[in-house]
Order: C-alpha cells, then structure tokens, then sequence
C-alpha cells in the first residue's frame, strides 16, 4: 500500500516537473544558437557603447582617435555581460568558441558598432531636444 502511494507520488512528481534533462544544445540548429546568443551580445555590446560614449576622452568629432583605447578600458568595467557572452557562445557552439568569437569576430566589429551607436544616441538625443518644448528659465527678473 505504502510502496503504490510512493510510487504514485513519484510519478506525479516527475510529470510535474518536467524532464530534468535539457534538449542537446548540440542539436540546435544553427540559427537557433545565433538568436539564443544574440541578446548577451547586445548586452555586452550596450554595456561597453555606454561607457565609452560616457567616457570624456572620446571625441564625437573624430570617433576613431584612441577608440581602441577606450574600449580596451570599458571591457573591465562591463566585465559581467561579456563574461556572459563569452559563456554563451562556450555553451552553445563549444568550449573555448566564446573567447574565440570574443577575440576576433567581435572585436573585429566592435569599434564600428561603438561609433555607429554612439552618433546614433546623439542625434537621437538632439532630435528629442529640439522636438521638446522651449523650457522656462528660471532666473530671478527673468520674463518671456
């Protein structure tokens, strides 16, 4: 009697909770793998655009001077994201791929895709200013 509620029990369980074996990545197709990793590059990538777009030495004028520079320092600070990405790209296309992919293909075009976002947020920062209302000034004596 004990052993059947047990075993029913266990059964229960089990269809509850589900497989507790995850499909084989190895079996996605490639597709799949590219859009499962595609949100932690955007995270690294907007982590590191924001710190050397915020960063004072970058010069909007000429986006090329010291960007090398400057992302070799934002890659600490955004540590976390591309720590992610590089493990993304390890479990999902194999060891060793996620450094690989780091290293060359990302760095590759890294440094475009940081001028091109960064001109992009400024002339979408300038477009929201003259699209907003004139603000009132609020200087003593001060009248419209």
């Amino acid at each position: 009697m004990i052993l059947s509620n047990l075993a029913a029990g266990a059964l229960l369980i089990s269809i509850a909770t589900g497989p507790l074996v995850d499909a084989p990545i190895e079996r996605l197709p490639l597709q799949q793998k590219d859009a499962a990793t595609r949100a932690y590059t955007r995270l690294a990538t907007d982590c590191i655009v924001r710190i050397v777009g915020g960063d004072p030495r970058f010069q909007a004028a000429h986006p090329e001077t010291k960007l090398g520079d400057l992302i070799v320092d934002a890659v600490p600070q955004c540590l976390g994201p591309v720590r992610s990405m590089i493990d993304a790209y390890d479990r999902y296309f194999g060891d060793g791929m996620g450094e690989k992919f780091f290293m060359g293909a990302y760095l590759d075009v890294l440094p475009n895709l940081v001028i091109n976002s960064v001109q992009k947020a400024a002339e979408a920062g300038a477009s929201r200013e003259l699209a907003s209302p004139a603000k009132k000034h609020k200087t003593p004596g001060y009248t419209p």
